[in-house]
């Protein structure tokens, strides 16, 4: 029976606390963490290596329950139900950073599972999962290289945090969240506010300090508690089978890693890997030729790595600084409000900016309570631009991965609402891909929103870095392939303007990175960044001054909070009414700001003149054209102003003494009346003998809705 045990690090100003032996003893490895009142329950269960498998079936979950902040969904069925875009994104967060500590080849099936058990508001614990998996894996016997461990740093004033508050970290100009071994970095992923690369540097260098106290956590507890990992070593291919495949394949195969085009290049090497097949078939015994496909692939990779590492050549010729051929273009979609056509080398991103009001931002529901979220950045990867069939089956955990980094990418740079009180929904469509076709989103999105006349503060691109390392040697490649990323032992996504960076992600295969190399691949990547700017430029260079004329104007007015009801009207008659006429979307808000979106001025001011119309205020003096509502013994009540009667007494009705009110008016008539004052109640008194033979200078509009 495992016993329970406690452990606790500081960690900036809270203190870490991870528990064990208490709850869900049956998993192989389980763990509770706490952050002050924010706990998680982190679970791992590993099964043996399935030889059968295609790959390593490694999944993530985390999972935020509403009781955890005491509250109760808000769907129908109020019960939580399929992963939200937060907890996809948090679940990919763990799951890059501990899936290279797996043993190449092992194929057994694993999954982590984190639930959010409590939430004090103030502590995230997305971050923190990454801990809690690391650690749950170290007590279970799964082969897993680890510790690992997680932390958010933060820039607050030019003084960096460990996990800032949700309230401080509104104020950071870095936010990136990453984790490391006792040795290196492993995973960052982040937003920074158009910072230097030498500050971005430091900031890892802070939260790599920061992490050892949870890796020293985490060895005391496998330590005590742990169970002996089991050993795994892939079986290595047949020394005969590779000998022969290296003397048939390798000079066709540099022939064939040479074809420029992505899809030429793919249809020769799958005509030599059938040629090489039937040969070695031919000659070696069947169980010996099993692991062809292997050894096929692991000399394609060891040509391509030989290249970049020896020759510091890469297989379509270019050099490892140097970026594919660009093109951009602008302004190509008619319909939309703003638009881009991206494409570098074989990688080609169409992407859209669509403007609208309030009324069309994204409601969130989640630990922090409902809000609204007025910029959405959507990605969307279609099975043909890879020349594949696919069913359409919505957005997987990658393309919500890529939409995120390219949202994160250009948020620094917008304005803000109360400036510019749009919502912004941006698409990126990727139309062809080989390789970094996020950061072509990340581009066409910077030049889609200048298109649209959004009032951004700088354009930003973004670039993919990738690295090849063996021993002693690296090199470090700018602009990746498709096929160098997949060969590669790093995939370092970098954007931002001119001044700085705005966001990174950087995935790693290998145990780990040294500063040196990640100062240079910065560095790298930021000559890369102000070339991709420099052609973005030949499209457009700022934001339009003028909206698209398909693009909704927003105008806004003011009328008394009290008068707010008339514009609404009962069930929002009214206002349903005035937008089926005009065609404008409105919207009112508490303090009697109206707010008036329109594709037109003609629309724009008949709404506005409903509007003025439905909350006009009676003016003493005033001639008003009204019409008779109700005849009484005593007077006329008078319509002069949608929704507002007033009365005008039977001796204003004529210079003569009048008997009966309907000898002079009956209801329906139009008639002249001059205001003659308001009463503290509001009651409008009238006059019709005082606006004889004068002209009336309002007509009361009438409205039917």
């Amino acid at each position: 029976m495992l016993s329970h045990i406690k452990l606790t690090a500081p960690l900036g100003e809270q203190t870490f606390t991870l528990e064990t032996g208490k709850l869900a003893k049956q998993a192989d490895g389980s763990v509770v963490i706490r952050v002050g009142d924010s706990m998680m329950l982190v679970t791992a269960v590993a099964k043996k290596h399935n030889p059968t498998a295609r790959f390593f079936p490694l999944v993530v979950d985390y999972v935020e329950k509403f009781y955890a902040a005491g509250k109760i969904p808000g769907n129908f069925m109020r019960r939580e139900g399929r992963l939200g875009d937060h907890e996809v994104l948090n679940s990919r967060l763990t799951d890059r950073p501990l899936r290279p500590l797996f043993p190449e080849g092992y194929k057994g099936d694993t999954q982590i599972t984190a639930t959010v058990l409590s939430y004090d508001n103030e502590n995230e614990l997305d971050v923190h999962c990454i801990t809690g998996a690391s650690a749950a894996l170290m007590l279970s016997d799964a082969p897993f290289a680890g510790p690992i461990a997680g932390v958010r740093v933060g820039r607050l004033k030019g003084k960096f945090i460990a996990n800032p508050t949700n309230k401080q970290a509104e104020s950071c100009d870095i936010n990136i969240m990453m984790a490391a071994s006792q040795d290196a970095i492993v995973m960052v992923e982040g937003e920074a506010k158009e910072v230097p690369e030498k500050d971005m540097l430091a900031a890892l260098d802070f939260g790599f300090e920061t992490i050892q106290p949870l890796l020293t956590l985490q060895l005391e507890l496998a330590e005590s508690h742990g169970k002996q990992s089991r050993t795994f070593v892939a079986p290595a291919p047949n020394e005969e089978l590779v000998a022969l495949v290296e003397e048939l394949a390798t000079e066709k195969l540099q022939d064939a890693l040479h074809t420029k085009i992505k899809l030429d290049r793919y249809a020769k090497l799958d005509a030599l890997k059938q040629e090489v097949k039937i040969l070695v078939t031919d000659k070696l015994d069947d169980e010996i030729t099993q692991d062809f496909t292997q050894v096929f692939n692991d000399l394609k990779s060891k040509i391509v790595r030989t290249w970049i590492l020896e020759d510091r050549t890469r297989q379509d010729g270019r050099t490892l600084r140097q970026i594919r051929p660009i093109s951009t273009e602008v302004d190509l979609i008619p319909r939309a409000h703003g638009s881009a056509l991206f494409t570098r080398g074989e990688t080609q991103g169409l992407v859209t900016a669509t403007l609208g009001t309030e009324r069309d931002s994204k409601i969130i529901e989640d630990l922090n309570g409902r809000r609204d979220d007025n910029f959405m950045l959507h990605y969307n990867f279609p099975p043909f631009s890879v020349g594949e069939i696919k069913m359409l089956r919505g957005p997987g955990r990658r393309e919500i991965g890529h939409g995120f980094l390219a949202r994160k990418a250009i948020e620094p740079v917008l304005p803000d609402f109360t400036e510019f009180p749009y919502v912004i929904r941006v698409v990126s469509e990727i139309l062809e891909s080989n390789g970094s076709s996020s950061m072509a989103s990340v581009c066409g999105a910077s030049m889609a929103l200048m298109d649209a006349g959004v009032p951004v503060s700088a354009p930003v691109a973004g670039i993919a870095m990738g690295l090849i390392k063996s021993g002693s040697k690296y090199s470090i490649l700018s602009d990746i392939l498709g096929d160098e990323d997949h060969i590669g032992d790093m995939d370092f996504k970098v954007t931002g303007t001119e001044k700085g960076i705005t966001a990174l992600q950087m995935d790693i295969k290998i145990q780990g990175l040294s500063q040196q190399i990640m100062w240079e691949a910065m560095e790298q990547a930021r000559e890369g960044r102000l070339h991709i700017l420099d052609k973005m430029a030949n499209a457009i260079t700022e934001p339009r001054r003028q909206l698209k004329s398909y693009a909704p104007r927003i105008t806004n007015i003011r009328i008394n909070p009290d008068r707010i009801r008339d514009v609404i009207g009962a069930g929002g008659k009214t206002i349903r009414g005035i937008t089926e006429r005009t065609g404008a979307k409105i919207n009112v808000q508490d303090d009697g700001t109206i707010k008036i979106a329109a594709t037109s001025e003609e629309m724009t001011r008949e709404a506005t003149n409903i509007i003025s119309a439905l909350t006009a205020e009676p003016l003493v003096g005033e001639i008003y054209l009204g019409t008779v509502a109700k005849t009484t013994d005593f007077g006329a009540f008078v319509t002069i102003l949608p929704n507002l009667d007033g009365l005008c007494h039977i001796t204003e009705l004529s210079e003569e003494r009048v008997e009966h009110t309907e000898d002079i008016v009956k209801e329906g008539d139009e008639i002249v009346v001059k205001c003659l004052g308001v009463e503290r109640g509001g009651k409008v008194r009238l006059s019709r003998k005082a606006a004889l033979g004068m002209k009336p200078t309002v007509i009361a509009n009438k409205f039917s809705f």
